[in-house]
């Protein structure tokens, strides 16, 4: 954690209506010299039915610094699919991957873990 991370990601908007998909959290920044990369960020919840939106990737370090965590995928409310998480990004210690968001209550599939 040096004066040269890279920025998180932002954060994927909620479904709205009936219908609303989350939104897709973005990738974190990449790290400057001996900076961390950014974490991704979380994907969106979505409305009633629809797929919920996948985690950001993390940002790559710099040299010599740690990749960002990817992020948490959306889940889903009550029919469809949760968001996948997002993958970690490289560098000297690789990020971890996120979680994959919920299905939904009535009909749907979790989401995948992101790499690794």
């Amino acid at each position: 954690m040096g004066g040269n991370d890279g920025g998180a990601g932002g954060n994927g908007g909620h479904g709205r209506g009936l219908f609303g998909a989350g939104g897709a959290g973005g990738a974190g920044g990449a790290g400057g010299t001996a900076g961390d990369g950014g974490t991704g960020g979380i994907g969106g919840m979505a409305a009633r039915i629809g797929n919920g939106g996948n985690g950001g990737d993390g940002g790559i370090g710099g040299t010599g610094g740690s990749g960002g965590n990817g992020g948490v995928g959306g889940d889903a409310a009550l029919i469809g699919d949760g968001g996948n998480g997002g993958n970690g990004g490289t560098g000297a210690l690789p990020g971890t991957g996120g979680a994959g968001g919920d299905g939904g209550l009535i009909l749907g599939q979790a989401g995948t873990h992101g790499l690794p």
